[in-house]
């Protein structure tokens, strides 16, 4: 059974490394907001389109204070060819065991085409700055989901 995470809960906190090997704690984020998207595999086409929405939106997002970082089970070296190919100004975190995935739900049961799998849920978190999620948006689409997200945090 798949982890759901719910608004007012505290979000599990983690450490993983970044597109550069450094190591990112969720911990020393407090006191920003801190926004956390899954998605499946860099490099490729909707991973591309909403790492580059976040990459668009990342200006008001920092304004309002908070923090973009994207989660995949990439390895760093991949993570920094997406970073410099896309020019994307925010950290890229590697979960090869999915842990974090999981920690938040979003590794489970998806439909693809028909057919069932296993795989990354497209996942977005909208954390406050005690690290108390706010918004847990589970399967969203790549295309159009970072508008929803300043929808919701009214940028």
């Amino acid at each position: 059974m798949t982890v759901r995470l719910e608004p007012g809960t505290a979000a599990p906190d983690f450490t993983l490394v970044n597109q550069d090997e450094t190591d990112v704690s969720l911990h020393d984020l407090r006191g920003h907001g801190v926004i956390l998207f899954f998605y499946p595999q860099a490099m490729t086409r909707g991973c591309t389109t909403e790492a580059c929405d976040f990459r668009d939106s990342v200006e008001p997002l920092r304004s309002a204070g908070y923090v973009v970082l994207g989660i995949s089970r990439d390895a760093p070296a991949k993570l920094r060819a997406f970073r410099e190919r896309d020019a994307l100004p925010y950290d890229l975190l590697s979960d090869p065991d999915r842990a974090v995935h999981e920690a938040y739900g979003a590794w489970g049961e998806k439909t693809m085409y028909g057919k069932t799998t296993e795989g990354v849920l497209r996942s977005t978190f909208v954390l406050d700055e005690n690290g108390v999620i706010a918004h847990a948006l589970y399967n969203v689409k790549a295309t159009g989901h970072v508008a929803r997200v300043r929808g919701l945090l009214g940028l």
